[in-house]
């Protein structure tokens, strides 16, 4: 089945403790049926110091299950469901079906 959502995508957060916050998709995880969202389901870890990377409390971005999410709409930036349609030339794209609008160029 083709990907509803892709790295680099703006989403919204559906349900938990960031519900109605958006941001771009970092990573997608397909296998565990996660994403990784800037911005989104921030967590505290705790970390040793390397010799690259300082130790101390860091913050960083935790996966999201991606029933939690939704596309952001292209013309007005709310959630909403995602459907394909074939061009004229043959490709197959990502349409929102809240607006009709191309979600990839």
């Amino acid at each position: 089945m083709a990907a509803k959502i892709k790295k680099g995508d703006t989403v919204v957060v559906l349900t938990g403790r960031d519900k109605g916050k958006t941001g771009e998709v970092i990573q997608m995880m397909p296998a565990e049926n996660k994403a990784l969202v800037r911005g989104v389901n921030v967590v505290r870890r705790h970390q040793r110091q390397t010799q690259t990377q300082e130790g101390g409390i860091v913050a960083k971005e935790a996966p999201i299950h991606v029933s939690n999410i939704a596309v952001a709409d292209p013309k007005d930036g709310k959630a909403t469901r995602v459907g394909f349609k074939v061009q004229e030339d043959g490709r197959k794209v990502r349409v929102a079906k809240r607006s009709g609008d191309l979600i990839d160029g």
